[in-house]
């Protein structure tokens, strides 16, 4: 079965940065996908980054471009999401999630482009 370890988050100043990261195990095979969701309570769950196994297939949502950075070290099977210039919006519960695919990230935002998530995180953003 596949678990997802997640770390990082807190509490940060507008502008500043934090960064989460994402362990994952028990992926049966090379093939699969890791990104990003989060969630503020009484909205939608939103989708924030994805990125393939093999990193050929990525998304980025618009509101994080050129703010959030995901990227992912194989050799650890972890991937991390880097967010700078944070703004007091970006405050959510980040949750990682994964796929059995590396064809997820085409499918993103869309939830139901998950297999696996993680237990969540709570990031605030002060203003």
């Amino acid at each position: 079965e596949v678990q997802l370890v997640q770390s990082g988050g807190g509490l940060v100043q507008a502008g500043g940065s934090l960064r989460l990261s994402c362990a994952a195990s028990g992926f049966t095979s090379d093939d699969y996908a890791i990104g990003w969701f989060r969630q503020v309570p009484g909205k939608e769950r939103e989708g924030v980054s994805c990125i393939s196994s093999n990193a050929d297939s990525t998304y980025n949502a618009d509101s994080v471009k050129d703010r959030f950075t995901t990227s992912t070290d194989n050799a650890k099977n972890t991937v991390y999401l880097q967010m700078n210039s944070l703004k007091p919006e970006d405050t959510a519960v980040y949750y990682c999630a994964a796929a059995n695919s590396h064809y997820a990230c085409s499918f993103y935002p869309a939830q139901s482009a998950v297999d696996y998530w993680s237990k969540g995180t709570l990031v605030t953003v002060s203003s």
